[in-house]
């Protein structure tokens, strides 16, 4: 994506030169793998599950404290920062055009762990959106990871596709879907339940295919496909392949790797927030 020299928001809080010192940091290995896979791009709820691998691991923990940033880090952090000004600049734009006035959310960088209005964050939580505080947590560790452990090809727009995804978590908030949808949820069984948590994620990647289709200009040859890659990877159907050999559809919460990849490619599209109801069609 061409980014260099652009606009950076002023919304990024940069925790990774002090996130991760004296705090709790769960261990890596194939649990953190595992949970990093199921969370990935939590949802409204930002929901946690630490304390179930403290269990596992015997309540073990480590501390450490996190390194200055390096120049890639730097480089990173900017790119970051380009990303969530141009997630402004299209929803100021959208909203605008509905008689809304667009909120801009924060966007909070750490290393290994954090402390979040839902919850603590670690880095093998995957990116998430907060609603409580409402801020994006990410641990850029998360994207070595979907490339060399799933099989996405990785590249900077793979960041870009994550980071409008959980700004679509935002929009939801804003918008008055996640609290419908958790009101929908009450009295559901859990697969029903799961079905409009697979919605409201699906909207999400919709709304990450409108922000796409808003900065068309700014793109590179290869950056859609980067990002229907790591929307390939991160589907229920392939991550439970992958980690347990079977799926189980009644469980799915995120949708899978062809109805995240449909809504992307619908969003980036039509460009039309008016065609992203995915609750309705996924019924």
């Amino acid at each position: 994506m061409k980014w260099q020299g652009r606009r950076q928001s002023d919304n990024v809080e940069d925790r990774r030169s002090i996130s991760g010192g004296g705090k709790a940091i769960i261990g890596g290995g194939v649990i953190g793998i595992i949970v990093l896979l199921l969370n990935v791009f939590g949802g409204e709820t930002g929901q946690q599950i630490a304390p179930i691998l403290e269990l596992f691991q015997g309540g073990q923990t480590q501390t450490e404290t996190a390194a200055p940033l390096s120049e890639e880090d730097k480089k990173m952090g900017n790119y970051v920062g380009v990303i969530l000004a141009d997630t402004e600049d299209t929803w100021n734009k959208i909203f605008a055009e509905h008689g809304m006035t667009y909120e801009k959310p924060k966007l909070v960088l750490f290393k290994d762990s954090d402390q979040t209005a839902c919850g603590s964050a670690s880095s093998a939580s995957g990116p998430f959106y907060c609603p409580g505080d409402r801020k994006v947590y990410m641990d850029l560790s998360f994207f070595e990871e979907l490339k060399t452990k799933f099989g996405a090809k990785g590249g900077d727009f793979a960041i870009a596709y994550v980071i409008a995804h959980e700004i679509g978590h935002h929009i939801q908030t804003l918008m008055g879907t996640s609290s419908k949808m958790r009101q929908m949820q009450q009295g559901k069984s859990d697969a029903e339940a799961n079905k409009l948590s697979v919605a409201l994620e699906l909207q999400a990647d919709f709304y990450a295919g409108v922000w796409a289709h808003y900065n068309q200009t700014n793109l590179d040859t290869g950056d859609i496909e980067e990002a229907l890659s790591a929307a390939n990877a991160v589907g229920d159907d392939a991550i439970q392949s992958k980690m347990q050999g079977h799926v189980v559809p009644d469980s799915f919460t995120h949708g899978t790797s062809e109805q995240r990849m449909y809504w992307f490619k619908k969003g980036f599209t039509t460009g039309d927030i008016n065609q992203g109801n995915t609750f309705e069609e996924i019924q």
